[in-house]
């Protein structure tokens, strides 16, 4: 079983743009019933990426922990816990 999860982050306060710790995760548009298709991304190289299904902006942020969202509420809870 692998260790490493992909964070998922989603823009229901409608911000335009998210600040995040990690280089590769998931946008799922808005929290469930209103996401959009869950689409992967990665930065690669690059410190700001669009999502091509809500165009909300993704800028990395080396002060953040991996997993972690400026504003914090952006990032989707595990509901399974």
């Amino acid at each position: 079983m692998s260790d490493h999860v992909v964070p998922h982050f989603h823009n229901d306060a409608g911000v335009p743009i998210i600040e995040i710790g990690s280089k590769e995760f998931m946008c799922v548009g808005a929290n469930p019933p209103f996401d959009h298709p869950h689409v992967f991304l990665d930065l690669g190289d690059d410190n700001e990426i669009i999502c091509p299904y809500c165009s909300t902006l993704y800028r990395y942020a080396a002060d953040l922990g991996a997993g972690q969202a400026r504003p914090p509420e952006c990032v989707v809870k595990d509901k399974a816990a």
